[in-house]
């Protein structure tokens, strides 16, 4: 990226570089084995996610079907449950798990579920926060200007909150889709079992992303200092 990222200080990088490449590498794993095994009721995801739905009173969240793979994710602010093709169309653990986990978030939202709400909050802030960070920090690094450096490190800190607020909302919405899953019926305890491995594996793609930005984030502290 920028020229002062090549200094020794990357090596702080290095760990959690690995960790996500470990991550990306068990998840896609773990979906693709979990995607060729169909499971027992036959149901696809998106039947499944609008059967939970339905049973928390969220009649109102829309289902749609979007192209990609692990693109899957709730919109709190259309209320819009989107499943990828492969989630969508398909009667796999995996497909089940993923729908389940996606819906889990949906039921956060309706129950105002505290680190959801904050993460939404986040959002806009964080987009606007990462986008400006880096290059407020350069320009300040380059030129010696201190105040700079700071916004920019005041910007990415809130782009590492976001990380740190994501962590418990997705283990929440992995939790509560398991029990679902289970108590339901849509899934036999060994089904469980599996699903609950291939939403772990998922789980370690946000702790490699929170870790990163972290280390990233005290890349910067080094840096400020340098220039003091």
């Amino acid at each position: 990226m920028f020229p002062f990222f090549f200094d020794r200080t990357i090596v702080l990088l290095i760990p959690a570089l690995i960790l996500a490449i470990y991550a990306q590498s068990k998840v896609r794993g773990a979906y693709a084995k979990f995607s060729r095994v169909r499971s027992m009721r036959g149901l696809t995801g998106a039947q499944v996610a609008r059967s939970l739905l339905d049973a928390h009173g969220l009649q109102g969240v829309k289902i749609e079907e979007r192209p990609g793979t692990l693109s899957d994710h709730y919109d709190p602010l259309k209320r819009v449950l989107r499943l990828s093709s492969g989630v969508y169309r398909s009667d796999s653990i995996a497909a089940v798990g993923v729908a389940a986990h996606e819906t889990g978030h949906a039921i956060q939202h309706k129950l105002g579920y505290l680190p959801l709400k904050l993460r939404s909050s986040f959002v806009p802030v964080a987009n606007f926060g990462s986008s400006l960070a880096l290059p407020l920090f350069l320009i300040g690094f380059l030129f010696r200007f201190p105040t700079l450096m700071d916004v920019g490190i005041l910007f990415f800190s809130l782009a590492v909150l976001f990380h740190i607020v994501t962590l418990p909302v997705e283990f929440n919405a992995s939790q509560r889709a398991l029990a679902l899953l289970s108590q339901g019926g849509y899934l036999s305890h060994q089904e469980v079992s599996s699903a609950r491995s291939m939403l772990n594996a998922a789980a370690w793609t946000y702790v490699a992303a929170a870790t990163m930005a972290i280390m990233q984030l005290v890349r910067l502290l080094l840096l400020r200092g340098s220039r003091e």
